[in-house]
């Protein structure tokens, strides 16, 4: 059984300790936790720790790049490095890009995976032009009273100061600062528009053939997994974040109708997609699909079968 998807949504609860994936910055000696005001469930204004979308948008592009090399997806110049500036540092494609916009799309599409599903915006040569990313990330907001950011005393000692024994002036060598860690449940919203994998979104025809879309959305979902299993980000190497659960909803499109997403930052978020769903198959009949998850093994299984039955949706 093949499943053609049109959209997939995931919103869910995620329990993180003891991690500093995203930061503002520093000041002084101190560095500053990103934070955020939401209004809460109960339209009251409350500061939170979060984590920024471009995070996870940049950790999922980090997986979806190494699956593609593995799976020999076609990659630009500059996405076969992971450079920032991706098709732009591509020369050679660059000086062949054709000037009609339509053509040009069809041109990107066709070169480059990741720049297809993860969006563009081409500078060089003094052009403007942009297609948009498949993936939506949503910040990834801690929920008030169940988040809390403490901040921890650091020390890097010079061993040679220490080893002059007493007289000596102290710590003129020892750089002293301060690092934040934060623990909470947090909410997390993606949507993934799988149609528009191939699509020229100014000309609304496809550029790939069946086959080479369903091995982009394949490798799309499957990157969308592991950045949940792995979430990449900031000072990981001594602050590896400590995931002790993921619960949630994936809900699936297989016509016309976005899938319906609500944000785990109310409690009833579960409820209120099924009841959406529900609405909107009344309209469109099996057009959604809900599919709750308690856990990631759980999360991991579903998301497999979806990858294992998905095709392009309109092929």
């Amino acid at each position: 059984m093949t499943i053609p998807i049109h959209s997939l949504a995931i919103s869910a609860r995620v329990v993180i300790n003891l991690h500093s994936l995203n930061n503002e910055g520093t000041e002084g000696n101190q560095v500053q936790t990103r934070q955020v005001t939401i209004v809460d469930q109960d339209g009251e204004l409350k500061a939170v720790n979060a984590i920024s979308g471009d995070m996870f948008k940049h950790i999922m592009v980090e997986h979806f790049q190494s699956l593609a090399m593995e799976q020999g997806l076609p990659l630009c110049g500059g996405c076969q490095t992971f450079d920032a500036d991706r098709i732009n540092k591509d020369k050679s494609f660059m000086d062949g890009l054709k000037k009609n916009q339509t053509e040009a799309i069809n041109q990107i599409i066709s070169h480059c995976a990741l720049d297809d599903v993860a969006g563009i915006l081409v500078t060089a040569g003094n052009r403007s032009l942009a297609r948009k990313s498949v993936a939506e990330f949503g910040w990834v907001i801690g929920i008030p009273e169940k988040t809390r950011t403490d901040t921890f005393f650091h020390v890097k000692y010079d061993p040679s100061e220490r080893g002059d024994g007493s007289g000596v002036e102290a710590n003129t060598g020892q750089a002293i600062f301060h690092r934040p860690a934060s623990s909470g449940v947090y909410a997390l919203v993606l949507n993934l528009d799988l149609f528009r994998v191939g699509r020229n979104d100014i000309s609304m025809k496809y550029v790939l053939d069946k086959q080479s879309r369903t091995m982009r959305i394949k490798t799309l979902l499957e990157s969308a997994v592991n950045t949940f299993i792995k979430p990449t980000g900031a000072m990981r190497n001594t602050q590896n974040p400590h995931i002790i659960n993921l619960e949630g909803v994936i809900s699936y499109s297989t016509k016309t109708v976005p899938a319906p997403m609500v944000s785990g930052l109310t409690e009833h978020y579960p409820a209120e997609i099924e009841g959406i769903a529900k609405a909107l198959n009344r309209l469109h009949q099996g057009a959604i699909t809900v599919l709750k998850f308690t856990g990631y093994a759980d999360f991991a299984g579903k998301m497999a079968d979806l990858i294992s039955a998905v095709e392009p949706w309109g092929a």
